[in-house]
């Protein structure tokens, strides 16, 4: 019984593995993406932002909504979608077919990644849960790193179909797989530990309206705004504004992927010693890593060590944000906690939308070297955020 459980979390593992490779894969194709629509690289942004939009909207919508229905149902209601989506994006046969994918893919995303959470503590025991699910963000993080530096080798050596095609082999398998695996249980039963919640939408809100919490959402909004108005356009800032071959924006991509994930370390670490702390002044320094990306013009060399930089500082204020939310719900919305674990993705992907849509008019209307100037002030904007919720938080503790 233990190997079965130990088999069907590593399933949950490929499956979030498999949510990183559908949001990203479009970023290390965008310019391929953009000839063979006949799009602009902007309106190809839009892939991701509305990708994100939706998945921030949908997601906690959707774990209020289906609360009462059983899990293993839910689960496979979301993987049906979840697969179709990424058929229709495969297949596209125009630009309003793969963008209208792309949104239904973004609504099921967030709340499937919900549910698949929710199976851990059963699978390997309350005291190893926060660890299991760290392991399944890791592989969407990871999932990053491949996504799109694989991209550009395919670009490359190949034909850029199969990256999509990749994406959607990876849910097939992942979605097929947790169906026949998946532990059942019974329905659940009116006034039993599986109904649906009690909790009051009241309730929910009290905690939204919290000013840590507000400041802590703007802290990703324009934090991974900023980040995500450069990395939004990143294949053809490296290729056409730096002049960097595919085959080079793939290892340089490859390389930035890596220090991603050792910002997630980052995070883990500085949250665990310093908590809100140090975090104004790593989103300060993450602007004027940005500021700097922008001062090195079109020197591709010059500019690789600011891009590193954004990479190391991209997660770095994760974790503490996390925490905060959550000790704000404790604190005072105890029955909001299942709201406060959903502000971080939420939050996050709200912060994807933003950024990639001020990438896009950057590009549109002032070029492609200046995205780091403005990413670099949307950086300042969070850092006074940061500064407010954490002065927030303290008068709360």
């Amino acid at each position: 019984m233990p190997r079965r459980r130990m088999f069907c979390y590593s399933l949950f593992v490929l499956l979030g593995f498999s949510l990183g490779c559908s949001e990203f894969v479009v970023i290390g194709i965008e310019p391929e993406l953009a000839e063979n629509y006949g799009r602009s690289v902007a309106q190809i942004g839009d892939l991701i932002s509305l990708f994100a939009l939706s998945y921030a909207i949908a997601t906690p919508l959707l774990s209020v909504l289906t609360g009462s229905i059983r899990r293993s149902t839910i689960l496979t209601v979301y993987l049906v979608i979840f697969v179709a989506s990424n058929i229709a994006s495969a297949f596209a046969p125009t630009f309003e077919v793969l963008l209208v994918s792309r949104i239904v893919m973004g609504a099921v995303s967030g709340a499937l990644l919900a549910v698949a959470t929710t199976y851990v503590p059963d699978l390997l025991g309350a005291e190893h849960s926060s660890m299991g699910i760290s392991v399944i963000y890791a592989a969407f993080s990871i999932a990053l790193v491949l996504a799109t530096s694989a991209g550009r080798f395919i670009v490359e050596y190949l034909n850029w179909h199969i990256a999509l095609d990749g994406a959607f082999v990876f849910a097939l398998i992942a979605a097929v797989l947790l169906v026949l695996f998946t532990p059942r249980e019974p329905a659940p039963r009116p006034g039993g530990q599986n109904s649906a919640p009690s909790h009051s939408l009241r309730e929910q809100i009290g905690l939204l309206k919290e000013p840590t919490i507000v400041f802590g959402v703007l802290i990703f909004t324009f934090g991974v705004g900023a980040v995500y108005t450069f990395y939004g356009y990143v294949a053809p800032y490296l290729e056409t504004y730096l002049g960097f071959a595919p085959t080079q924006s793939g290892i340089i991509l490859l390389v930035f992927g890596v220090i991603c994930i050792v910002s997630d370390l980052i995070s883990g670490v500085v949250d665990l010693r310093f908590g809100m702390k140090p975090i104004p002044g790593m989103l300060f320094a993450l602007g004027l890593a940005l500021v700097a990306l922008w001062a090195c013009g079109a020197d591709g060399m010059l500019a690789l060590a600011p891009i590193f930089l954004i990479a190391l500082l991209m997660y770095s204020f994760s974790i503490s944000c996390i925490t905060m939310f959550m000790d704000v719900a404790r604190t005072r919305h105890p029955r909001a906690l299942v709201l406060a674990a959903s502000i971080e993705p939420t939050s996050f992907n709200i912060g994807i939308a933003f950024g990639t849509m001020i990438g896009g008019l950057v590009v549109t209307n002032l070029g492609l070297g200046n995205v780091g100037l403005v990413g670099g002030i949307l950086a300042v904007l969070s850092c006074g955020c940061a500064a407010l919720a954490r002065h927030f938080w303290t008068r709360t503790k």
